[in-house]
């Protein structure tokens, strides 16, 4: 299940309705890193809201997003940001550690199987105590996109739980938003 192009098709309207929805949960788990951390931004988008609040608090942001519009947006607005234009199948997440990694509204655009080997990339591509932010519903569910129909599957946070511990992360705390969307927060503990 690549949605790159659907999204692709879709990358002006969908930067133009983003909402700062998810920004206080951003800002809240980034509070938990050391000053100057670097974080990489799965699905960053144009930037707004995640990236940005991530580079507001002082962090070296590196951005991901398999959607060539939308990435020169992120790279318009933080031309100090780091970025790739890939999919995160494909990513090898700059070929580096970073001390954090967050995928707001991401991983339940992906296949089953690609959710779990980006659970387990992220988790390789974290330094030791490294933290991982996204967001996906507790209850296993499936669902069509809004902006583009396409499907999207939650495993669940049993799954999500079991995942992240294969991964070597433990997860920390789950929060939501004011638009009632979940976030999970995991920490590597190997």
């Amino acid at each position: 299940m690549d949605n790159a192009k659907t999204w692709e098709a879709v990358a002006s309207e969908f930067a133009a309705a983003r909402s700062s929805v998810g920004s206080e949960i951003v800002r809240q788990w980034a509070s938990g890193l050391r000053p100057g951390s670097e974080v990489v931004d799965i699905g960053c988008g144009s930037g707004v809201p995640i990236s940005q609040a991530l580079i507001n608090a002082g962090f070296t942001v590196f951005g991901i997003d398999a959607s060539p519009t939308l990435l020169a947006m992120f790279c318009q607005r933080f031309p100090q940001a780091h970025a790739l234009c890939e999919t995160i199948q494909s990513s090898t997440l700059f070929d580096r550690k970073f001390d954090g990694a967050v995928a707001v509204g991401l991983l339940f655009l992906l296949s089953e199987g690609d959710q779990r080997r980006m659970i387990d990339k992220v988790g390789q591509a974290l330094r030791p105590a490294g933290r991982f932010l996204f967001s996906a519903p507790r209850v296993q569910c499936e669902w069509s996109d809004i902006q583009t129909g396409q499907p999207s599957l939650s495993l669940g946070e049993v799954e999500y739980r079991h995942l992240l511990n294969t991964a070597g992360m433990l997860l920390k705390n789950v929060y939501i938003d004011k638009g009632g969307n979940h976030y999970f927060d995991a920490v590597l503990t190997t």
